[in-house]
This record gives structure tokens, sequence and C-alpha cells, in this order.
């Protein structure tokens, strides 16, 4: 459940929720981390759950030596109440067998705080992609029933792909497609019960490898401001370009948190050589 920092729940009524899925590659995550320190947000209080592995550290998005000794755990909130964007960064992976009951608690918080709609961002394993999905943009979109209405019409102006469906039995029976999001965690239990409750939410995800997975997260938060405008792009579109260079190459104007420094450990130590 959500418990807020000070006293008083805060109003998110009309809010977007923005989460990552803990998926392959941790992009959804590093993407989150971009807009946190790009859009200097407030941190407002944290998920409090048991399906997560426990986990504690320093601020992640220290910029003194005064706010670096700052606490934070795995599951955090942060809001900018000017955009209207509530953001849930989770930072440790799930316990096995908890993927439901935390979608459950989710989706319970996101109804009774009234959040507009939720946009997930996720990823996938590029080495199970099948013959359609290789061509073209690595990055896909959904949409449940609840938000299609509303913004089909933006995504096919952003010329977007959806995600495809693969046959359930390749090879036997073609004909009976199913979504099938290798790698991706929680992606398809979450978007699958937000149908059937009638919540609006989008998905975002990258097609990826395990890795250096950096450039991963800059074009997916990309693919995301192209949509939500979070920060102004300074280049426009061309009819001439691959789909891959469609969207505005914005990635010199997010900030790197300071915990990126050490997202492959300390150094070689000089004793080595």
């Amino acid at each position: 459940m959500f418990v807020p920092c000070e006293g008083g729940g805060p109003e998110l009524q009309g809010f977007t929720l923005l989460m990552p899925a803990v998926s392959v590659g941790n992009v959804g995550q590093l993407a989150i981390d971009l807009v946190i320190s790009t859009l200097r947000m407030t941190k407002i209080g944290y998920f409090y759950t048991d399906c997560l592995v426990p986990m504690v550290g320093n601020n992640p998005y220290a910029t003194s030596n005064e706010n670096s000794v700052e606490l934070s755990i795995n599951a955090e909130v942060y809001s900018l109440p000017s955009k209207k964007l509530v953001v849930l960064q989770i930072r440790s992976p799930f316990i096995k067998n908890k993927y439901r009951p935390f979608c459950r608690a989710l989706l319970s918080w996101v109804e009774s705080s009234k959040c507009a709609r939720v946009i997930l961002l996720s990823s996938s394993h590029a080495y199970q992609r099948d013959d359609e999905q290789l061509l073209g943009t690595p990055l896909r979109y959904l949409l449940t029933p609840a938000l299609e209405k509303a913004v089909e019409g933006r995504m096919q102006e952003l010329k977007w792909k959806e995600m495809e469906k693969i046959a359930a039995y390749p090879g036997i029976n073609d004909r009976e497609k199913v979504l099938h999001i290798p790698g991706g965690g929680i992606t398809k239990l979450l978007f699958t019960e937000s149908c059937s409750k009638g919540i609006q939410m989008a998905v975002l995800l990258k097609f990826c490898s395990e890795g250096d997975n950096i450039p991963d997260a800059f074009a997916l938060v990309n693919y995301l401001n192209e949509w939500l405008q979070l920060i102004k792009s300074k280049g426009s579109h061309s009819t001439d370009i691959s789909p891959e260079q469609e969207i505005p190459d914005t990635s010199s104007q997010w900030k790197i948190p300071s915990s990126w420094r050490l997202l492959f450990g300390n150094g070689l130590p000089p004793a080595l050589f």
C-alpha cells in the first residue's frame, strides 16, 4: 500500500502514473531514473509491500553531500504536480509467486487515488522476437480498451507500432494468436488485469538484450517523451528517415542521476597493474 512521507496523502486525482516493470536489462527502471532526475521530482511517499526483495541505499538522485545521505528503499513514489505526473520507481526484484498480489495492490491504489491513467515502461528479450517483430523499430506499445479510445489517434499520428501477437502453437495452428512478452516481468499480468478492470493503461517497451542497457533506457525515455512531451525536443520529424530515427533525440537533455556512476561497480584497483 502507499504510505505518504507526511501526514496527509497527496491529491493524485487526474494524474498520470508512470512506473517500470522489472524486466530484461532493467530498461524501464533506468528510464524512470532519467525522468525523476531530469524533472527534479519530489519524493512524496513509498509503496509498502512484501512482494519485493527488501532493499535500502543512499539517495540515488543526490546533488550534494547534504542530500546524499538520505535513504531510499525498494519502491518509492515521486510527484510533479505541474505536469500532473506521479512516478513509482521499483528498485528490487519480485519475490517468487508475488506478482499477482503486487498487481492487485497496485491497481487498487490506482483506483482509490483516482489516477487518470497508468504508463508502464518495460522491455522484452530481443532474441525471442518472431519474423514480424524483427522488422522496423524495436519499440512497441500496448493500450487497454479503456485508453485506446482516447489515444489511438495520437499513436497513429506518431506512427508507432503496436506489440504484435504471435501464434500460440507455431507450425501447428498459426491462426490462434496470443500476447507474448518474454523477459517482461509483470508486464503481461498487469496489462491483462488492467484490461479486465477497465483501467486506462499503456505499455511502452523495447526489445533488448542484457548488457550495457543505458542506450536502451535513453531510447525508451525518448519514445515516452515523444508522446508526453516531458521535455522539449530540439529536433523535428522528417518523412525521409527510417522509423528508428523518427523519434527526436533528446538524449543530451536528460540528466543522468549520480547513482549511475556505480552502475557497473567500482573501477579496477590500481594494484592489479
